[in-house]
């Protein structure tokens, strides 16, 4: 199970009645796209349609059709200054009872969802691996994070995944098509062979390393005297974060890469792209 599917399954169990409310359509300017969706208790909620009025109305509704038996419903809101809101567009959001046909076609939605997704590989759990793990985690990614050490993994939150391995670079050559790889591990020879890996495979989504301009230096030296190609090499980000801004807080690093891995998904044709945008058409034609 995935650690979306996991997290809705524990939500559902600690309640006894659920709506799920759920955007069936969107047209013009709207906080969330169709398929986005919340789980709505009595008292608690899980997800979010967008925030601000339409959220809080729609909860508002919701906890309605709990109180009265509605087991399914549809409205269609303008978001204008009628609801408090001038987004300009509408929307068609959709009630159902949890434990129906609907519940059970949102799971399996999630978990194609889930199993489409390209895993970002980060190598190393130091401070800087822990934080970029953690900084990916929310994002429609699957991270794994990579060590040679068992103490170090176990430092990682219970929500990510693991990997122990003697020979990480081996992982490189193992990953799915599209994956991303990162290296930041505790030292300078193995992120150059985890590098030199991923450089390797055509079809990488995103090559970064932790580093300077030096270390970058030094690996182009290491990389050519390993019979290395000077265009794949172009493709590799060293130092990764390189924004301008001189904050070297571990925390801040993984921002600004996954701000970098984030822009690359979006601007440029790639595996990954292909499967995301497939996943969003298939959310607006359900």
């Amino acid at each position: 199970m995935s650690r979306k599917a996991d997290a809705i399954a524990s939500f559902v169990a600690s309640h006894d009645k659920l709506m799920l409310v759920e955007v069936r359509r969107a047209r013009g300017s709207a906080p969330r796209e169709a398929g986005a969706f919340m789980l709505v208790s009595e008292t608690e909620q899980y997800g979010t349609i967008g925030g601000g009025q339409l959220e809080f109305q729609m909860i508002a509704e919701a906890r309605r059709y709990l109180s009265s038996g509605t087991e399914h419903a549809e409205l269609a809101i303008a978001l204008g200054p009628g609801i408090g809101q001038c987004c300009g567009g509408n929307v068609d959001i959709g009630f159902a009872l949890w434990g129906g046909a609907d519940s059970d076609d949102l799971l399996a939605r999630i978990a194609a969802e889930q199993a489409a997704l390209s895993p970002v590989y980060v190598f190393g759990a130091g401070h800087v691996g822990l934080a970029l793990a953690a900084a990916l985690k929310p994002l429609p990614i699957r991270v794994i994070l990579v060590d040679t050490r068992a103490e170090q993994l176990a430092a990682a939150e219970a929500e990510i995944e693991t990997r122990l391995t003697p020979v990480p670079e081996a992982e490189v050559r193992k990953a799915p098509p599209g994956a991303a790889f990162i290296a930041v591990t505790h030292d300078h020879a193995l992120d150059f062979l985890i590098t030199g890996a991923a450089l390797g495979r055509a079809d990488a989504f995103y090559v970064g390393m932790i580093g300077s301009r030096t270390k970058r230096a030094q690996f182009r030296r290491w990389y050519f005297d390993n019979g290395g190609d000077a265009r794949k090499l172009a493709a590799l980000v060293c130092p990764i974060g390189d924004s301008g801004v001189e904050d070297k807080r571990p925390e801040v690093i993984a921002a600004l890469t996954v701000a970098e891995i984030i822009v690359k998904m979006h601007k440029e044709p790639s595996n990954w792209a292909t499967k995301t945008q497939a996943l969003e058409t298939a959310k607006g034609d359900g």
